[in-house]
């Protein structure tokens, strides 16, 4: 089934649809940006999100054209319409990114945790496209092949819920992996009047590409402008740590979310001094490192876990240290944005 926009939604929630009044295209909320939703802290909101993948003007800014051609039988009307759509973005200087929002959290303040809470991810979609482009990803001087300016990978979803592509072209033979749908894009707006750029992502969040941020999850940001003016995109269906040919299986969600506002004493006590995103799962806390140098984004994630231990637990920092070389995997998030990052898995289990 295709998730059209407003089809099949649920009357428990608040809706907020992907139309053109609804996204910025390229660029991420700033403080001086009108918000498109309020909500109450506590409250659930049912958000659809578009790809950029099909719609991008190196594959012909025809989501309908592209996605035919590739073998898409349904293609969502929304991706149709802000493709055709003059809606405000520069090719080669705005990021590729989508994003519905922003969204008002009345009493969120300057120095506040937003808790986002991923409660629901329902693909809009039976496909994806995974692309590398412009001499970016991991081994920018070596793909795309035969002088390329861009490679993309129509996936599908096969009658198991798992990915499916293809060895190669011209085959009928596939290769098939898991998919564990998030987003990639969760963030709140930047203190000042200029929108941030959609890749690298930073104190706010944005695009942090952190694969564990499936339903279940949580992920709490430093709030930096009152009422947070929180927004969401980048959806996926899967991704490998590390994301290393610039995007994996991007694709557009259907994502029921709640919003917590988390006073800054209660934030500190429970988290130490976040500056930068953290995330929880069932089983792990997640802090975050990030820098242009992917050395220094370990070094950042390390000092975080370290400082989360201390205030969550108790522990003393050289203690930390020890606990986290001898239990806990640290995982590259991406190494495609400009900004790399980092994300350890601390078990919760262990603290039992």
């Amino acid at each position: 089934m295709i998730l059209q926009p407003g089809h099949a939604v649920p009357d428990d929630a608040a809706y907020l649809p992907a139309t053109t009044d609804h996204v910025l295209w390229g660029r991420l909320p700033c403080a001086t940006d009108s918000p498109v939703l309020a909500i109450d802290p506590g409250d659930q909101v049912v958000i659809d999100t578009i790809s950029h993948e099909g719609i991008l003007e190196d594959q012909g800014r025809d989501p309908l054209a592209w996605f035919t051609a590739a073998g898409a039988h349904d293609v969502l009307e929304d991706a149709i319409a802000l493709a055709a759509s003059d809606h405000p973005r520069t090719w080669g200087v705005d990021g590729p990114h989508v994003t519905t929002g922003p969204i008002r959290v009345p009493g969120a303040r300057v120095g506040d945790l937003l808790a986002i809470r991923v409660l629901e991810t329902t693909p809009r979609v039976p496909y994806g496209v995974i692309s590398n482009r412009h001499g970016r990803g991991a081994l920018p001087g070596e793909y795309p092949l035969d002088g390329a300016d861009v490679f993309s990978v129509f996936a599908t979803v096969d009658d198991q819920g798992r990915g499916r592509l293809p060895l190669g072209p011209g085959t009928e033979a596939t290769v098939g992996f898991d998919l564990h749908p998030f987003l990639g894009i969760m963030g709140v707006a930047v203190a000042g009047d200029r929108r941030p750029h959609s890749v690298p992502p930073g104190t706010h969040g944005g695009n942090i590409d952190i694969n564990v941020l499936t339903a279940g999850s949580t992920l709490y940001l430093p709030v930096q402008v009152d009422d947070a003016l929180a927004y969401v995109g980048d959806p996926h269906f899967a991704q490998g740590d590390g994301e290393v040919a610039l995007t994996a299986m991007e694709a557009s969600l259907r994502v029921r979310l709640g919003f917590e506002v988390i006073a800054r004493e209660d934030a500190v006590e429970a988290f130490g001094e976040l500056v930068g995103p953290m995330a929880e799962t069932s089983q792990f806390l997640v802090p975050t490192g990030m820098d242009a140098d992917l050395d220094v984004a370990v070094q950042n994630c390390v000092r975080a876990a370290i400082a989360l231990l201390q205030a969550r637990f108790g522990m003393d920092p050289r203690h930390a240290y020890a606990y986290l070389s001898a239990a806990t995997d640290f995982d590259i998030s991406q190494v495609v944005d400009q900004v790399k990052g980092v994300h350890a898995r601390i078990r919760k289990a262990d603290f039992a």
